[in-house]
């Protein structure tokens, strides 16, 4: 499944980020409505959930956010809404880990 979050803040870190393999946080910006997926192995076993999916969260909960191999690349964003079929287009998607 699928998790749409609209991006509330970011830390100036994103941007600042210029490795290679990591030059997508650069495009992160409030605002922007990004679509996560949820697959293994970042999935729970028992519960076939993601953490911090936003699971009991409706729209007005705030949820924080931290990007793989920038722990200083982070933020907070807010559930718009689950997709059982995973639509998520190539720019602004994302994994669970």
């Amino acid at each position: 499944y699928c998790v749409e979050f609209k991006t509330e803040s970011l830390s100036h870190h994103c941007a600042l980020e210029n490795r290679p393999y990591a030059r997508w946080m650069q495009y992160l910006r409030e605002g922007h409505t990004v679509c996560v997926a949820c697959q293994p192995p970042a999935m729970n076993t028992d519960t076939h959930r993601c953490s911090g999916d936003g699971h009991n969260a409706d729209g007005s909960k705030t949820l924080h956010w931290e990007a793989v191999g920038n722990s200083q690349c982070q933020g907070t964003w807010k559930k718009i809404r689950q997709l059982e079929h995973c639509s998520c287009p190539l720019v602004h998607s994302f994994i669970f880990t």
